[in-house]
């Protein structure tokens, strides 16, 4: 999955990404809005881990969520 595939399916996708960072509020996710950068970003602030963490949390959820 690419950039662009986690925008244009980014609706579909909220509901996986809630589950799986279940602190990133329904706010925060409509302003993301499939923004990979601004996800990882979220996700390290919520979570407290470092970006480069938070990047590998976001490739292995793109991996897990290929079609």
């Amino acid at each position: 999955m690419n950039k662009d595939t986690i925008e244009g399916n980014w609706n579909e996708l909220k509901g996986k990404v809630k589950e799986q960072w279940g602190k990133l509020t329904d706010d925060r996710l409509d302003e993301i809005a499939g923004r990979r950068d601004q996800l990882a970003g979220e996700i390290q602030q919520a979570y407290g881990i470092s970006r480069d963490e938070a990047e590998k949390q976001v490739k292995d959820f793109e991996e897990s969520t290929k079609r």
